[in-house]
């Protein structure tokens, strides 16, 4: 990594949980959003790093420094102890001894603000005398905590970025007040350089519904299968892009075997791809009219459906959690898990191609609205007022 001495714009040494991939070859959201924050920088911003664990996938994201450390092996026995040591006022040295490796080196790198996504117990390993502690939350992380322990473990934080405002006020809802107004919003953001045109659907062509994300029951595929036999009609298509994991050879899971028998009571075709890598994923959406996004969970933010519109697709999401807050008022909500509602919402886009023309459009806008570069120059300024902060001074 390259030793820096302008502290005015100090790098971004993104910082993920030991093991996971920084590659497109995973749908994995975190390695996503790192990807989506480095090149969304703008010309002449301070280099960023990602510190990635050796042995992962080779074939890493571009335009970024990798920074490798051996991984450390997990002990079964750690989640059970780090449970029973933070039930009695102690850190959890399990997960610390596991993110100690992260940063075993970072004497040696310039003056940095050091994102640790998704990862508290990394926050007090930051020599916070040199670099700037920022954790970047991009689920609900705190349930487990309790004031002492939060105050102990993020004492030295100077921002806790959320992705929603919905995930934000979750968060400050469990902090000490000591904390809460170290919390801010960025927004996850999706490439969509130029709004794209739209596609029309030729009169007689079957509307294409398309659902990608893992097939697990939060995510509420089954609510959408369930939704498309209802239709009953033969001018709407549904392909499932996904599997319960991030791997296509795994085999089904009971839930995965039960979608695929609801899906042999539609009418209209039903296709499962199975997991499919980043690339390829895209490749689907940009042939959907429209992208369901049916979790039964509260998300906290939904790239797929931003993902879904910059494709040019209408959008059509769960009324829940940090979800509306990634369509805004282009998407069409609807109750989670409510097949009914949802149902009727495909219908009035396979009835109405004036509504599917404006859908489309409203969501392209909308896409082009939450670019990248918007999302950076978002964490940039919630994290201002540090970039010139000396090595030294208190956050």
């Amino acid at each position: 990594m390259q030793r820096s001495t302008d502290a005015v714009d100090r790098p971004y040494v993104h910082v993920i949980t030991p093991g996971d991939h920084y590659s497109p070859r995973t749908g994995s959201a975190v390695p996503t959003v790192v990807d989506g924050l480095v090149r969304g920088a703008s010309a002449g911003s301070a280099p960023s790093s990602v510190v990635v664990a050796r042995g992962t996938y080779p074939d890493r994201y571009p335009g970024v420094d990798v920074v490798e450390y051996p991984q450390v092996s997990a002990r079964r026995a750690d989640r059970y102890l780090d449970a029973a040591s933070s039930r009695v006022g102690l850190p959890r040295f399990g997960a610390r001894r596991a993110f100690a490796a992260t940063v075993q080196d970072q004497a040696s790198w310039a003056p940095s603000f050091v994102l640790a996504h998704n990862a508290p117990q990394l926050v007090p390993l930051v020599d916070a005398s040199r670099h700037v502690p920022v954790l970047y939350a991009h689920n609900q992380l705190l349930r487990s905590y309790g004031h002492r322990e939060l105050a102990r473990a993020l004492g030295q934080v100077y921002r806790i970025v959320c992705v929603s405002e919905f995930l934000a006020d979750e968060t400050t809802s469990l902090l000490p007040r000591s904390l809460q107004d170290r919390v801010v919003v960025v927004h996850n953001g999706v490439d969509a350089p130029a709004p794209p045109p739209v596609r029309p659907r030729p009169r007689g062509d079957r509307l294409h519904v398309v659902f990608v994300g893992r097939t697990i029951p939060d995510k509420g595929a089954d609510v959408l299968v369930d939704a498309v036999r209802a239709l009953a009609r033969d001018d709407v298509r549904l392909t499932v892009v996904g599997s319960a994991g991030f791997d296509a050879a795994a085999p089904l899971t009971p839930h995965e075997k039960d979608l695929r028998r609801r899906a042999s009571g539609a009418v209209g075709p039903v296709t499962f791809t199975g997991f499919l890598p980043r690339a390829e994923a895209r490749e689907v959406l940009q042939t959907a009219d429209v992208v369901v996004v049916p979790s039964r969970w509260a998300e906290p933010f939904a790239l797929t459906a931003l993902e879904g519109m910059a494709a040019g697709a209408a959008v059509v999401a769960s009324d829940i959690g940090g979800i509306p807050e990634a369509v805004g008022p282009a998407g069409i909500l609807v109750a989670p898990d409510d097949v009914r509602a949802l149902s009727q919402a495909l219908a009035a886009l396979a009835d109405d191609d004036s509504l599917l023309a404006r859908s489309k459009s409203a969501g392209a806008a909308r896409a082009h609205d939450m670019d990248w570069s918007r999302a950076r120059t978002r964490l940039d300024a919630a994290l201002g007022s540090a970039r010139a902060r000396t090595p030294g001074a208190s956050a």
